[in-house]
């Protein structure tokens, strides 16, 4: 148990605001005034980031530890609940009091005085608002991106990553939870410990808590030995516990203890281990409505929701297409000869006008998908149309794509030369809010595109809202059979190897009348 001196030091807790401009930071004090029967009294004042805070006689079990004869070894401990904090007595022998009434629990104000044993604590709320400034920075870790949400989440994390705050990231799948977790954690000052990833989804129901918190030898049949849990595993360092959403209502209530507690007991086993980890959430749910449902509790989610993230989908942030583009093919290992050479150093610009078009609804992972297609096929160092999966060859795209492109920019011939020094990146689609103080070329397509001659097709097309839906559900009903077939048609395997939950895996086969031969 960590303890807070007078004369700590400690890091700030934020809570960022979706859809505004501002955090708001706020930790809180408790100020404690000993009385030692003589008319004399001892001050001294502690700083938390976050309950819960322990106070009792005990040392190595409580934040605050008060030398009285009159207080129990376990007191009282404040804990959070929703936005606000509860003072709640642990049925201490003496009692906890405020104004002179003991009380079990209640809700601490500003200012509030109680006492317990000899000594009156006030707790002091610290809480402030302040505006959010875009990062400068394109990239933060692994995190690649110039739009301005992106930016904004750059700056929210350089914030937070060296304390030990709770995280929430939320977004759709393929937009890059875990990658996020990950930078969060090689910025931290656990960087050096360990990372554990647990995905929640793909731990069947009967075994989850035993991965989770260990187990005891013979605690259940098959637990031939004593095994530490993956929070064991991670102590020191980071826990990331992806797709959360999944997770069993009656497991929950028990990862609700370890995040109060910071102590694990194994299956199977009576004694408690401490555990000193940051826990790093992502879920692709709204947990809100997962809240409403009845099938995540409020008081997890509330514990968690610390800090919540959200990543905008790649639809909503389309500035970053080329600068993923650029990077995907100037760093990924299958974009590599033996020797050590880019297989693909060109973009053809009528290729980039159809995945501009693209509603991409795997995100940032199926843009990989596709560039890692493209360098695999492709006959020549420029990856051209023909290269690009069927879905995204469509005439459709193609006549929206060009539609679209030629109302923003400038079409220019140039071609961009991985192979030689660094390159000036510029935005696709440039919006005035969003610029980045740096030198800019006149179009966004300057030193990208392939030298090409384009044309403009004249053939008719359809709402483009009904030909994005059926060129999607081709895509998805193409996507899944394959999947299948790779697989040998095992489900859970396919769904894996596609990073989809096997229950949506099995709705969308659903969805096409796919059945398994």
């Amino acid at each position: 148990m960590k303890k807070h001196s007078e004369t700590e030091s400690v890091s700030t807790q934020i809570s960022y605001i979706f859809n505004t401009s501002e955090l708001r930071l706020s930790r809180f004090e408790l100020k404690v005034k000993t009385y030692n029967g003589q008319g004399q009294f001892k001050e001294a004042t502690y700083a938390f980031d976050d309950a819960p805070v322990k106070i009792g006689a005990l040392n190595d079990e409580n934040h605050i530890v008060l030398h009285d004869e009159t207080v129990s070894r376990r007191h009282c401990e404040i804990v959070r609940e929703g936005d606000s904090y509860l003072l709640r007595d642990l049925e201490s022998t003496n009692g906890t009091f405020v104004n002179q009434v003991k009380i079990k629990e209640v809700f601490l104000n500003e200012g509030l005085e109680y006492q317990v044993g000899n000594s009156t604590i006030t707790f002091e709320p610290i809480s402030e608002e302040i505006s959010i400034q875009p990062s400068p920075k394109k990239r933060f870790g692994k995190m690649i991106g110039q739009d301005l949400k992106m930016r904004e989440i750059f700056t929210i994390i350089e914030k937070i990553s060296n304390t030990d705050t709770t995280v929430i990231i939320e977004g759709e799948t393929g937009t890059g939870k875990d990658v996020l977790a990950q930078s969060i954690h090689e910025h931290s000052r656990r960087a050096s410990k360990p990372f554990v990833v647990v995905d929640c989804s793909a731990i069947p129901e009967h075994l989850i808590e035993s991965e989770l918190f260990g187990h005891e030898k013979g605690s259940f049949t098959g637990a031939f030995i004593t095994r530490k849990g993956l929070f064991e595993q991670a102590h020191g360092g980071t826990i990331f516990l992806d797709e959360l959403g999944e997770l069993a209502l009656d497991l929950q209530p028990k990862l609700l203890r370890v995040l109060e507690t910071h102590k694990i007991r194994r299956v199977g086993g009576l004694a408690e281990t401490a555990v000193d980890v940051r826990v790093i959430a992502a879920t692709n749910r709204k947990l809100e409505d997962e809240v409403k449902a009845g099938r995540f509790r409020e008081d997890l989610f509330y514990r968690l929701s610390v800090v919540r993230i959200f990543l905008p989908p790649l639809r909503n942030r389309m500035s970053d297409l080329q600068l993923l583009l650029e990077h995907f093919l100037r760093t990924s290992s299958f974009n590599q000869t033996q020797q050590n050479r880019l297989k693909l150093n060109t973009v053809s610009e009528e290729a980039f006008r159809l995945m501009l078009a693209h509603n991409w609804p795997g995100n940032v992972r199926e843009l990989i998908n596709v560039v890692e297609r493209a360098c695999t096929l492709a006959e020549s160092q420029t990856l051209r149309p023909q290269d690009l999966p069927p879905h995204l060859q469509r005439s459709e795209f193609l006549d929206h794509a060009q539609t679209e492109i030629s109302s923003k920019t400038t079409e220019q011939n140039n071609a961009i030369d991985l192979h030689t020094g660094d390159l000036e990146l510029t935005r696709s689609i440039p919006k005035e809010e969003d610029t980045l103080n740096e030198k800019t070329s006149d179009s966004p397509f300057r030193h990208f595109f392939a030298d090409e001659e384009t044309t403009e097709s004249e053939r008719e097309f359809e709402d483009f809202k009904l030909a994005k839906e059926r060129w999607i559900s081709l895509f998805e009903k193409d996507y899944v059979l394959t999947a299948l077939k790779r697989s040998s048609y095992n489900i859970s395997h396919a769904a894996r190897e596609a990073s989809i939950d096997r229950k949506y895996f099995r709705k969308l086969m659903h969805k096409y009348d796919i059945e398994v031969p």
